[in-house]
Formats: structure tokens, C-alpha cells, sequence
């Protein structure tokens, strides 16, 4: 009995198992090919700009070229900036980005939904919250600055009122989306409030909250660097000023580079975390 139970049993789970190896296969392929054409396109453009830069079909003065960014960047960790060592003003950035993209996603995410499950609530505050998103961010640093100061608290509220929007009417959406008749089957079943959210309105919402996350964090980084560049001591947005003033393209594309890959590497921690809480989105059909 025991060896016609393994006789049919097996089949299934060798089958099974196959089928698994060949969706790693598939999908280290896939991820393989994804990788070899971005650094393709990289290989491409950074050549070209390159090779226009060194033949001077571009003025260097204007565009300067790759090779001499990277140099300027490793100058700045061997020798410092004016303002202090490289890695001193890439933390004061990154720190001023981190804590505006927590207190952004928080608040966010705490008054998007208050106002998505409460019609009232929603219909009072709507037209204020609207008014207060149409004024340009920009406008509101120069405040900031002035209630708070150059240092790190006016560079977190500049990168939170622009995190704080992208996350707060995604999570209103998201809540608002979430099927009417899984919230009432939940309360015909007797859940509470607090079981209500945990267990029903948030799963269904996190898929917004998520997806917020990778443009938020962008526009925290892009609060603070204006914050920096409009007035600050320290931090990358206040070398790109800097450089700026000196005419100096090439720092000032170097503190974008910096930039840039800092972006990437935050994308694609939230691109994990994504994946972590919502991982239904990504199994293979």
C-alpha cells in the first residue's frame, strides 16, 4: 500500500518541482536580459556623450564628459569638498531624505485614511487639502527656512509637504477602492473597527501605499536638495549650489550623479519591501 501511494505521489512532486526549476529559469533569463539592455543603453549614451565631449563636437565648459565626473567625485572623497568630507554631505542629505520620506509616508498614510472611511471627515477637509496641494512647493521653502532655520528641520518639512501628497491621495484612493462587500461581510461577521482595518481595508489598500513609496522618496530627496540649494551649510544640494556659483559643470553634474544612484538604490529597497508584503502581484501566472 505503502509503495502505490509513493508510486503516485511522486510523479505529482517531481512534476511540481520541475515545473519551479523551469519558472527560475525562465525568470533568471528574463532578469538577465532586462540587465544586459540597460547596460546597453548606459554603455551607449554615457559612450556617446564621451566621445562628443572629448572631440569637443559638445563644449566640455557646458556638458563636461563622464570620465571627468567620476574624477571630480573621487577628488571630492579623497580630498573633501569646501564644505567638509564627501561622505559628511551625502549623510546630511540622506538623513534629512530618510526621516522627510518616514514622517511624509506616516502622515500620509494616517490622513488618507481617516478621510477615505469617513465621507464627513473627507467632505470638510477635501477643498483645504486641495488648496494647500496647488501651491507650489518651491514657494514654501523660503518659509521654512525662515521659521526654522538653515539646518536639518526645514529641510524635512521642504521634503515632507512633497511626500506627504503623493502618499496621502494614494492611500485615499487606496481605501476608497477597497470592495464594499468584503467590508460588509467583515462587519456581518462582527468585526470591529480596529479588526476592520487591520485585516481588510489596509491589505486591500497597500498596494497604492506601496506603489507611492517609489516616486515619495524621490520627491523627499528633491525637498531637501532644494532646501539645501536655496540655503544650508551643508549637504550635496549645497555643493551643487556651490558649484553652480563657480560655474563649475562638472560638480554640479557629479552632486547629480550622486544623486541619482541614491534614488536607485532607495527604488529598489522599496521594490523589495514591495515585494515582501504584497508577493501575490508577482507570482507567475
Amino acid at each position: 500500500m505503502k509503495m502505490q501511494i509513493n508510486s503516485v505521489v511522486s510523479p505529482a512532486s517531481r512534476e511540481v518541482v520541475s515545473r519551479k526549476a523551469e519558472l527560475k529559469r525562465e525568470a533568471l533569463k528574463l532578469r538577465a536580459r532586462n540587465l544586459s539592455l540597460q547596460l546597453a543603453v548606459f554603455v551607449v549614451l554615457t559612450g556617446s556623450w564621451q566621445f562628443l565631449s572629448s572631440n569637443k563636437i559638445i563644449d566640455p565648459f557646458f556638458f563636461s564628459s563622464p570620465f571627468d565626473i567620476v574624477k571630480h567625485i573621487w577628488t571630492w572623497a579623497v580630498n573633501g569638498t569646501t564644505a567638509g568630507p564627501l561622505w559628511l554631505q551625502f549623510w546630511v542629505t540622506f538623513e534629512e531624505t530618510i526621516l522627510s520620506f518616514i514622517l511624509g509616508g506616516v502622515f500620509g498614510i494616517i490622513f488618507g485614511y481617516a478621510l477615505g472611511v469617513n465621507e464627513l471627515l473627507s467632505v470638510i477637509l477635501g477643498p483645504y487639502i486641495k488648496m494647500i496641494n496647488a501651491i507650489p512647493r518651491v514657494v514654501l521653502v523660503p518659509i521654512f527656512i525662515l521659521w526654522f532655520g538653515l539646518g536639518m528641520p526645514s529641510k524635512v518639512a521642504s521634503g515632507l509637504v512633497l511626500t506627504f501628497f503623493i502618499v496621502f491621495f494614494n492611500a485615499f484612493q487606496g481605501v476608497r477602492e477597497v470592495d464594499r462587500n468584503l467590508v460588509n461581510n467583515a462587519r456581518l461577521l462582527g468585526a470591529s473597527k480596529g479588526q476592520l482595518a487591520r485585516h481588510v481595508i489596509i491589505p486591500s489598500a497597500l498596494t497604492w501605499i506601496l506603489s507611492s513609496l517609489h516616486s515619495s522618496f524621490g520627491f523627499a530627496l528633491i525637498g531637501a536638495v532644494v532646501g539645501e540649494f536655496i540655503g544650508a551649510t551643508h549637504g550635496l544640494g549645497y555643493l551643487i549650489a556651490q558649484s553652480q556659483g563657480a560655474f563649475d559643470t562638472t560638480g554640479v553634474f557629479a552632486g547629480m550623479l550622486i544623486l541619482s544612484v541614491t534614488a536607485l538604490i532607495a527604488d529598489w529597497g522599496v521594490s523589495k519591501l514591495e515585494k515582501r508584503f504584497i508577493a501575490w502581484r508577482y507570482v507567475r501566472k
